[in-house]
């Protein structure tokens, strides 16, 4: 008879197509089950937060529900930085593990119920007769909440006969939100609005992306002629790129965002206007009526003059749907814009003063030569400007920062695999740091075993955490602890089957042009161990110094 294991399993493959994880006494049964009993593909990483990572990334790229699984204790705990990045990002995922057994805890076992709760993540515990349904439940919540959601198997329930496995019900979902009667009338007035604004602009988030609104925002900018700029991870999201002014805050160009401040209605789609999108509340001038838009109970910024609640494609469409009968002329603010060469960023020289790479000259050469095809992930740290300012990507699917979220850094390597699941055709780049890919080394091996010659690492290795170095260095913190002696990436992914390289002029990255001219069938996990200075400060970081003085 199947076991409380099987039942598990073979539900949740009802709704998912990989597992990410580590088998350990805890979760041994459920992936016996998962392996022999379904078709979900099960992805071995080798280091639990990575399980998690691998999961969210997967989603990320992908839009699917994700998976992971780790087992009880040590194992458990392993991921709660991961499972904290993920609840705080808004990543549904079913995170499947051991637990103890209903006759008490054992000396290795923690209460883990309040530590994923701790952390925002609700657990589902599965019984000998409710397996199956708690498995059902579970999914519901991860995607209705869109949150990671913890279903526990306790030890001495795992391997229990619990009957046949039963048909599995479709997730019982909610419908998109749609906006009360107050929201209409505000659509309404927001049309009138946007339709006599002389500069007009409208903002997106990842939100925007994940309910489908780009064909509806790129009806409203038609309409109305407005100019439009992104989140960090919104970008794509707009059918007219040749009007947009790329993202907002520290990652943009600073005479797009000068731009950005002239518009007199903005109007803000599914992004949650955190302190690094606004510039620390500097992105929009103090005259700008702003308007947001978003399934949150309330707006999500002072700025914010205006608010409705809503989906954002069913918001955006009924806006333009009420644009339509007004049949504005359009301001023609964004046909008078350049909005490419306001996008350029600069580029400074190859060296920095101390004779090691200018991060931005490094960062300008790779964009020229990467793939056309790639999705970029991005570990956390002071780096995270370069990827974002010079490797523009296609649609916010190929874009991931994990780590950014929960402000966390060392989740890098461990993305990979999930971003290469998820985008089988790409060439998946990750973008880390010396300090986080140091504390992601485990999951290097994993990198290079799934991606293979579709992926590609740039460590930017400048011997520091680059961040602690600019905020707390800068103000006479001693700076022993901050510093990283030189480590052999090159070395490293060597051992692991990769082809590392050293990255000392940009000479050097000839290589990147002669590995992307190959067929990925014929070449091998590459990386770039980029020797940078640590004098060169990111702009965004540049505004995190300023507020912190």
């Amino acid at each position: 008879m199947p076991s409380v294991s099987a039942h598990v399993a073979v539900t949740l493959a009802t709704q998912i197509d990989h597992v990410f994880g580590l088998m350990g006494n805890g979760n041994a049964w459920f992936l016996d089950a998962l392996v022999r009993d379904t078709d979900a593909s099960f992805t071995a990483v080798r280091h639990e937060a990575g399980a998690v990572v691998a999961a969210d990334a997967y989603h990320r790229a992908s839009g699917r529900l994700a998976a992971a699984t780790a087992t009880y204790g040590a194992g458990f705990t392993n991921t709660l930085t991961a499972l904290a990045e993920a609840v705080q990002a808004h990543v549904p995922l079913v995170l499947v593990v051991g637990d103890e057994p209903t006759s008490g805890p054992r000396p290795w076992d923690v209460d883990q119920i309040a530590l994923a709760a701790a952390v925002g993540a609700r657990t589902y515990t599965v019984g000998r007769t409710d397996a199956a349904a708690t498995t059902v439940i579970a999914i519901e919540h991860a995607l209705t909440y869109r949150v990671p959601t913890v279903l526990a198997i306790p030890y001495d329930v795992a391997t229990r006969e619990a009957g046949p496995i039963p048909t599995a019900p479709a997730p019982a979902l909610p419908a998109p939100l749609q906006p009360s009667g107050f929201g209409q009338a505000a659509v309404a007035e927001l049309a009138r609005a946007l339709a006599g604004a002389q500069r007009p602009l409208l903002l997106a988030g990842r939100g925007a992306w994940v309910a489908g609104a780009g064909e509806a925002l790129g009806r409203i900018a038609d309409a109305v002629g407005a100019a439009t700029a992104t989140t960090a991870l919104g970008r794509g999201v707009f059918p007219r790129p040749e009007y947009d002014l790329g993202v907002t805050g520290g990652f943009g160009a600073e005479e797009a965002m000068q731009q950005v401040r002239e518009a007199d209605v903005a109007v803000v789609f599914g992004a949650s206007l955190n302190q690094f999108t606004m510039r620390f509340g500097d992105l929009f001038a103090p005259g700008t009526r702003v308007v947001q838009v978003d399934t949150a109970p309330a707006a999500t910024h002072p700025h914010v003059g205006s608010f409705v609640r809503g989906d954002a494609a069913v918001v955006a469409a009924a806006l333009a749907d009420e644009l339509d009968q007004l049949r504005p002329a359009g301001s023609g603010w964004r046909e008078s814009l350049d909005a490419a060469a306001l996008r350029t960023q600069e580029t400074g020289e190859q060296f920095a003063a101390d004779g090691r790479l200018d991060p931005r000259a490094v960062a300008a050469r790779i964009g020229e030569l990467l793939p056309e095809d790639r999705v970029v992930v991005s570990d956390g740290g002071h780096f995270i400007g370069w990827a974002n300012m010079y490797w523009p990507v296609a649609s916010p699917d190929r874009m991931m920062m994990i780590g950014t979220a929960f402000q966390s850094i060392g989740l890098g390597f461990p993305s990979v695999p999930g971003a290469a699941l998820a985008q089988p055709d790409a060439t998946v780049v990750l973008t880390t740091g010396d300090g986080g890919g140091l504390m992601a080394l485990a999951d290097l091996e994993s990198a290079v075993r799934v991606a293979g010659g579709r992926g590609l690492a740039v460590v930017w290795n400048d011997g520091a955490y680059g961040a602690e170095v600019n905020l707390y260095g800068l103000k006479g913190v001693a700076r022993g602890p901050m510093m990283i002696p030189d480590v052999d990436f090159a070395g490293l992914a060597s051992a692991v089957g990769a082809h590392g390289v050293v990255v000392r002029e940009l000479a050097d990255l000839q290589v990147l042009a002669e590995w992307t001219a190959q067929p990925a069938s014929e070449r091998p996990y590459l990386l770039l161990d980029v020797r940078i200075s640590s004098s060169v400060v990111a702009p965004y970081q540049q505004e995190i110094i300023r507020v912190n003085s």
